[in-house]
């Protein structure tokens, strides 16, 4: 059993008369690390699902005098996969209005969903957690430090989904991650959305899967997939709320040149990432290496600011003279631009940045200083 970051720290995040919503893509532990923590809790607690038909007829009839007899014996409350309740989030505010000091616990993978239902009704009712594939924060605390550098290669190719970290073999983590490819990846998508071409989907995540760390054209996708911009748009827009990828934007403030309107997509997971193009070969005899790399800094700088609470906004920055920067990070007033580069070699602050963003920084993150950067 692999410890999570938020296992200790759960109980602290656990409020009566408040709903803890635990978000994340499928298959990451979010399950698990609820189930842990309920092995010590020594009070009353209801676990179900939102696949449980009963549970649904409860809670989606928001008449009081079905939910509250239903519920009144238990002190917490644990609802996995919400998203499949419909209006869950009224259901559970007349838990929260209605039982004193009871505590409820909703997890789900589908952000779009589940958020659409108990973002209103849960106004000052609720705190989100998200929860990642495991970090190298994770995994450098289970392992320790020379392990994670000795295994950078295995993070970078396969990522970091729990089952395929404890798979022993190659094989194995490649048949898990195709697992999740094929069962699990598009789930959300194709049942909530009635979207119903799953192919189309796939072939789109082939084309951002080979853009890694370049802007992307909608126009263009559409033109590949033969689908309309605004299609590509919406497809692009429910990959990220179901997790599976994550757009960024670009910086612009000062310069006239400075592009802003478009948007590069990272990977939450790498081992997804070369799921999607069927590449899972070590690094001596990829051409990708500068994508493998970007990716996972990206998606380790994220959960670490993520955990560890490091509030702030996140862009690339690129001119139309070419002088980019892979990510700058905008926190406390300050700008903070990072490189990312697998090579050692010293690489200036392009032209520009630092001058016209005097209250900035500049650094390079390669293999000799990537740890303290993601973990």
């Amino acid at each position: 059993m692999l410890n999570r970051f938020y296992q200790s720290r759960l109980s602290k995040q656990i409020v009566p008369n408040k709903v803890l919503v635990i978000y994340g893509p499928r298959r990451v532990g979010k399950t698990t690390l609820v189930e842990n923590f309920l092995k010590s809790y020594s009070g009353n607690f209801f676990k179900s699902s939102g696949e449980d038909a009963k549970l649904r007829e409860v809670l989606e009839s928001s008449d009081f005098a079905k939910i509250i007899p239903f519920f009144s014996d238990y002190d917490l409350v644990f609802i996995d996969e919400a998203q499949k309740i419909n209006n869950v989030g009224q259901g559970l505010k007349i838990l929260v209005d209605q039982i004193p000091n009871i505590r409820i616990i909703a997890t789900g993978s589908s952000s779009f969903a589940l958020s659409s239902q108990v973002g209103e009704p849960l106004v000052g009712r609720q705190k989100i957690l998200k929860l990642y594939p495991l970090s190298i924060m994770e995994l450098r605390k289970e392992y320790g430090t020379g392990s994670v550098e000795q295994n950078l290669e295995n993070w970078l190719i396969f990522g970091s989904y729990p089952e395929v970290v404890t798979q022993r073999s190659f094989k194995g983590k490649i048949d898990y991650l195709e697992t999740i490819r094929d069962s699990y990846l598009y789930k959300d998508i194709l049942e909530l959305e009635n979207v119903r071409n799953s192919r189309k989907i796939y072939n789109l995540l082939r084309l951002i899967a080979f853009q890694i760390g370049n802007e992307v054209s909608y126009q263009e996708l559409g033109t590949q997939l033969s689908m309309s911009k605004n299609t590509v748009i919406r497809y692009l827009d429910l990959l990220e709320k179901s997790f599976v990828l994550i757009n960024v934007g670009g910086f612009s403030r000062n310069l006239r040149k400075e592009i802003s309107k478009t948007s590069r997509y990272y990977f939450y997971d790498n081992g997804v990432r070369n799921s999607i193009i069927g590449n899972f070969n070590q690094l001596d005899g990829r051409n990708d290496i500068g994508q493998l790399w970007e990716n996972f800094l990206f998606i380790e700088r994220m959960k670490k600011r993520e955990y560890l609470k490091m509030y702030g906004n996140y862009y690339f920055w690129r001119t139309y003279d070419k002088k980019e920067i892979d990510l700058i990070e905008e926190r406390g007033g300050k700008l903070f631009a990072y490189e990312f580069k697998w090579g050692k070699k010293a690489v200036k602050a392009p032209e520009g940045w630092l001058e016209t963003y005097k209250n900035s920084s500049y650094k390079v993150i390669n293999q000799e200083n990537y740890l303290s950067f993601v973990s």
